[in-house]
């Protein structure tokens, strides 16, 4: 890869500003100053330096979210604020997209990443990835609820989900209850339509994990985001194979 296009594509800048920084001598490759806007680099084995800083390669970017209600899962909108419009200018730089889609009152655990193999692999039917819910739903939550929801429903279209496992976390005195669900499906305003399926309504829903991801209390507060570790990576890679 030319090191001129390496800076760029790592948001130091414009293919124009890192040539002027090369002229300026402020690229070093392998302790050697830069001379060559169009020197090439094994990104693998070189050490590319910038005003004495080591730049670090990386060809995908995979950030985890605590989404906010009011914002879309999208990545540009005229009208509406995006995920994409929570992130640092230096992350965005990368172009990552959400993962699926979070409506925008549900708030939760959402991945944004550039890597859409993995994305694809994570969304396709066929892997089942696994989705887990918190909701508040507007009456109590019964047994036969949980049963029907575990030989899966039928949603107002006629479709006919996979079973999904429905845990009543509490029955509250004012009639309303709070619940998770895992679903293995990611259909238009799923959650709230299975729910409507059995003649209740949600009021409150946040994911709180997606295959081996689970939102964890550093994201905090809402709209906080932080890149995954590798393990953490390699985790859902591994998942999807």
């Amino acid at each position: 890869m030319r090191i001129d296009r390496l800076l760029s594509n790592m948001g130091y800048g414009t293919r124009k500003e890192v040539k002027a920084y090369i002229k300026q001598g402020s690229v070093r490759l392998n302790g050697e100053v830069v001379k060559k806007v169009g020197e090439h680099v094994d990104v693998d084995r070189d050490v590319v330096t910038f005003l004495g800083e080591e730049v670090v390669y990386k060809e995908f970017v995979y950030y985890v979210m605590h989404k906010p209600q009011g914002v879309i899962s999208a990545t540009e909108d005229y009208v509406e604020h995006t995920v994409i419009d929570l992130l640092e200018d230096e992350d965005r730089h990368f172009e990552p997209f959400p993962v699926g889609r979070l409506d925008k009152d549900t708030e939760g655990l959402l991945l944004l990443t550039n890597d859409g193999q993995l994305a694809h692999r994570l969304l396709t039917p066929k892997n089942n990835v696994p989705k887990t819910y918190f909701a508040a739903i507007d009456q109590h939550v019964t047994d036969e609820d949980v049963a029907a929801f575990a030989q899966g429903v039928v949603l107002d279209d006629g479709y006919e989900t996979k079973p999904g496992e429905l845990v009543v976390v509490s029955n509250e005195e004012d009639g309303t209850s709070r619940i998770e669900l895992t679903i293995t499906e990611g259909k238009f305003h799923q959650v709230k339509r299975m729910f409507q399926s059995v003649g209740k309504e949600v009021t409150y829903l946040k994911r709180l994990s997606m295959g081996p991801l689970v939102l964890d209390d550093v994201l905090t507060p809402l709209g906080t985001y932080r890149e995954l570790s590798d393990d953490e990576v390699n985790a859902l890679i591994a998942y999807v194979s």
